[in-house]
């Protein structure tokens, strides 16, 4: 019988489950032993495991495998192949590592790779092993992995309100979600706290200092719901995509859209962690904004730092990323939400004090009255983080003492000319001789020299045109109306001046941005072969960046610098880095998660035909960062640059 068109399968969620099942056919499947501690067994268990496969005739090889020393767990090695482990030098030290090239030459059906949320030894391919392991799940192998709840990203900041202990090595939750299979390990907290006194879980000389920090009931039962309800909801996960794949009616969510709004502060890293949960419980879409003010060039290297972080971090956890610029940070999310269905608002809130918000405004208070229908949700900070004063710190930047200087000689000049005409006019009309000077400096100094000649030039007005003259003194009271409103319409006047020119300075960084990628789109335009739209465009990342760059080009099996002769010289490490940037399609090398030793940073040049080469990028800041702005940049100059090679390679066919 026919379905009724009330239960007929969703057409674009179909293709989504069709085209994703395509893809897990070719990868290989992940299994992870999921515990909420360690000491619970997860390392046992995949052991035993691993066993039953191997005795069902595939071949199980075990990578990497920490037994703590644990007598039962070493056993239950016996009798598996161990891929031998990668020794590394650091610091004059040897340490151990998983040997991933060894693995994927042995290119064996099962790799057991124990801890997950591992940090490599500085020099290693990857920066994290999850990151060996989705290499491992490409070339179609499968892995069994163990992972502790308390390195969930998202669950990061809940896990340290909880125990007060932060995990510094955490797994995006991608990877918990792109799972085959979730094994959870339980074990009863005071069957765990009875093998952690007996020494089972750490060393026994141990055990009393980790009971105390970490190993409390509390604590354990807390890990434990966490562990469970993170597991529970990858199968209720798994459960909707087959309900709604086969037509089972059911109550969906529809149409749900989470926004956070991002900043600069720690406080975001929480936004970001806090919308991936709510968009886990329902099943909704979500978006990270940044709002770039006219503000933002004044942003400090740390503030940079710690905002890139947050992007990225946003992009590891499933977020969309959007950056927009705005005079108003709150009307330009409310813009946002409203342009596309956004259903819910995440926003943080500060603890500063009160006068602060009446004085320069509120985010939080704006986006509540303005929201209309959309939901706004308030994030506190876990503890105090004391919000600089953001209007000020752009507002008043330090200046140096010749804009004093100049202030000084322009209340000076007014003072001689006021003089020679106060018999014509009177003093009440001099002060605005005095307005106007406060409205040149704020012009062309800025605000803190506009406010000095503000107090100056009322000082100047007391002592020479008001009676009795050359004192201080003031004889009608009056007067010190006069001066309270000079002081308070100078500063005003002088806060509008300045945040018109930093209105005007946003602007022109942002028609410099458009115009350099207008110039870089009608060079390419007319570039008529592969080496015209290279020059073209290592010549405008020099120009904008002062930074040398280099385009490799696939010739038979190998990448090879192309014009010959031309760009950066790279050594055998260098094309190395490459060549995995083009084979597996991702960004690589400096400032990366990938291969982060490299002085370079390698941008795959994607087109709907694949990878066709490769932009490399070598920053003149020796270990400093790519900004997100100029990310940005390059990702468009890459993705400019791919479709113009495209367009040659199209008319190099055509007869």
């Amino acid at each position: 019988m026919a379905l009724s068109s009330e239960y007929r399968p969703d057409p674009d969620t179909l293709l989504a489950c069709v085209l994703g099942e395509e893809r897990r056919k070719r990868r290989g499947k992940l299994k992870i032993f999921l515990g909420y501690i360690a000491g619970v067994g997860k390392t046992y268990e995949m052991l035993r495991s691993a066993h039953l496969k191997q005795a069902e005739g595939i071949d199980v090889r075990a990578g990497y495998v920490e037994t703590h020393g644990r007598p039962e767990t070493e056993a239950l090695l016996e009798g598996l192949t161990i891929i031998p482990r990668n020794m590394m030098e650091y610091r004059g030290v040897t340490l151990p590592e998983f040997d991933l090239d060894a693995a994927l030459r042995l290119r064996p059906s099962l790799v057991l790779v124990d801890e997950l949320a591992h940090t490599n030894v500085p020099g290693s391919r990857h920066l994290k092993r999850y990151q060996d392991v989705e290499e491992l799940l490409n070339a179609g192998i499968d892995v069994y992995t163990t992972l502790n709840i308390q390195h969930v990203e998202s669950l990061n900041d809940v896990v340290a309100q909880v125990t007060h202990v932060v995990v510094r090595e955490t797994v995006p939750d991608r990877v918990i979600d792109e799972a085959a299979e979730i094994e959870v390990v339980d074990l009863a907290p005071p069957e765990l706290l009875q093998r952690l006194r007996e020494g089972k879980v750490y060393v026994p000389d141990m055990a009393a200092r980790a009971i105390e920090q970490f190993f409390n009931e509390g604590n354990l039962y807390a890990l434990r719901e966490l562990a469970l309800r993170r597991a529970a909801e990858r199968i209720d996960e798994q459960m909707l995509a087959w309900m709604q794949t086969r037509a089972i009616p059911g109550p969906w969510a529809a149409g749900e859209h989470i926004l956070v709004s991002i900043g600069s502060g720690p406080l975001s890293e929480r936004l970001i962690r806090t919308a991936r949960r709510q968009a886990d419980r329902m099943g909704a879409q979500w978006t990270a904004i940044y709002v770039e003010t006219p503000a933002h060039h004044r942003l400090s290297k740390d503030a940079r730092e710690q905002l890139g972080r947050t992007l990225e971090l946003a992009r590891k956890l499933g977020a969309t990323t959007v950056t927009m610029f705005g005079l108003n940070i709150a009307s330009t999310v409310i813009d946002y939400a409203r342009r596309h269905n956004i259903t819910r608002i995440i926003v943080g809130k500060t603890l500063r004090p009160r006068w602060q918000e009446y004085l320069f405004g509120s985010v939080v208070d704006q986006l509540i009255h303005d929201s209309g229908t959309i939901d706004v949700y308030v994030i506190s900070s876990v503890e105090h983080i004391p919000e600089k004063i953001g209007d000020l710190e752009h507002l008043l930047p330090a200046a140096p003492p010749k804009d004093y200087l100049a202030a000084s000689a322009l209340v000076a000049a007014v003072v001689v000319i006021g003089w020679l005409i106060k018999s014509f006019i009177s003093p009440t009309n001099l002060a605005m001789l005095f307005l106007l000077a406060v409205v040149v400096i704020a012009f062309r100094r800025g605000l803190r020299p506009a406010i000095f000649t503000a107090i100056i030039g009322v000082l100047a007005f007391d002592f020479f045109f008001v009676s009795p003259y050359l004192t201080f003194r003031v004889s009608d009271s009056e007067y010190l109306i006069t001066f309270a409103g000079m002081i308070i319409v100078g500063a005003l006047v002088s806060l509008l001046v300045a945040r018109a020119r930093e209105h005007a300075f946003a602007a022109q960084n942002r028609e410099k941005e458009t115009g350099t990628l207008y110039a870089l789109s009608q060079d390419l335009a007319v570039a008529a072969d592969t080496d015209s739209i290279i020059a073209a465009v290592t010549r405008h990342i020099r120009e904008i960046f002062l930074w040398e760059s280099v385009v490799l080009i696939p010739e038979g099996e190998r990448l090879i610098v192309h014009p010959p002769g031309t760009g950066l010289a790279l050594n055998a490490d260098d094309i190395a880095v490459a060549t995995w940037a083009f084979q597996h399609g991702a960004v690589a090398g400096y400032d990366t998660d990938t291969l982060h030793g490299s002085r370079l940073r390698y941008m795959p040049l994607k087109s709907s035909a694949g990878v066709l080469g490769i932009l490399g990028v070598m920053p003149a800041e020796p270990e400093g960062i790519i900004a997100h702005d100029q990310e940005r940049i390059l990702t468009a100059f890459a993705n400019q640059m791919a479709l113009a090679l495209e367009r040659v390679n199209l008319t190099k066919k055509i007869p």
